[in-house]
């Protein structure tokens, strides 16, 4: 199995891993700096319990840990809600959820005779919440364990075909929040040229401001020079 190093987890728990623990037997082991990491098998589970004043070094960090866990209990995760700063409008804060989260919206009967389709949202409250600190550290603030539907531990490719098998009304869901990240970015990024355009357009006046005074100074320094040549001659 190839090693994952691009995702590294800092865990602030009063218990120390064991460093025997390796992932010799197909394992894999997500480390961080001071040498503690996550251990995921080859089947994505992780050997974690999650708890409020978990740390991770990111926001993905803790979707890669969360989505471990959730193989490892039996549910499949989804990314759900998130906060953006006011001040630059990155991400710093974000729920993670079961995805039997909420209901599915009531439409209209098109047809009697239409099969019904399998219940897929059953309210469920199990979710991490994470939020991400001054320090640059994400911490998980709220964790609900407790699901209101049986688990079912499955292989990962069980699993994918969980995932391959969302409702419409997931996809639906996923495709506007993709879409409207996408319009915030778009916003974001026009409104960051129009501030380069405009410090370079600063930046350009500074610069004739600056050569104009360099060239008075010049020509005063020249009419220096020449009356005190004529001083000296007269």
């Amino acid at each position: 199995m190839e090693k994952s190093t691009a995702t590294s987890i800092r865990f602030n728990s009063p218990e120390s891993m064991d460093e025997n623990r390796c992932a010799g037997n197909g394992a894999e082991t997500v480390g961080n700096s001071d040498g503690n990491g996550l251990i995921i098998d080859n089947e994505g589970h992780s050997d974690r319990e999650t708890y409020v004043g978990m740390e991770f070094n990111s926001e993905e960090a803790a979707k890669v840990f969360y989505d471990a866990y959730a193989t490892r209990m039996g549910f499949i995760m989804r990314v759900d809600a998130f906060r953006r700063s006011m001040r630059d409008g990155n991400v710093v804060w974000r729920r993670l959820v079961c995805n039997k989260e909420g209901f599915r919206k009531c439409r209209a009967k098109r047809s009697e005779n239409r099969k019904p389709r399998a219940i897929t949202r059953e309210g469920c409250k199990a979710m991490i919440v994470v939020k991400k600190e001054k320090t640059g550290n994400w911490v998980v603030t709220k964790f609900i364990k407790e699901h209101n539907h049986p688990l079912v531990v499955a292989t990962v490719s069980a699993r994918r075909s969980a995932m391959l098998s969302q409702t419409p009304d997931e996809k639906d869901m996923k495709i506007r929040e993709l879409t409207a990240e996408l319009q915030r970015e778009r916003k974001r990024s026009a409104a960051l040229q129009e501030q380069l355009s405009s410090i370079l357009k600063d930046l350009e006046e500074y610069s004739d401001h600056l050569s104009r005074n360099v060239a008075n100074i010049i020509q005063s320094v020249n009419e220096i020079e020449s009356t005190r040549v004529l001083f000296s001659n007269s």
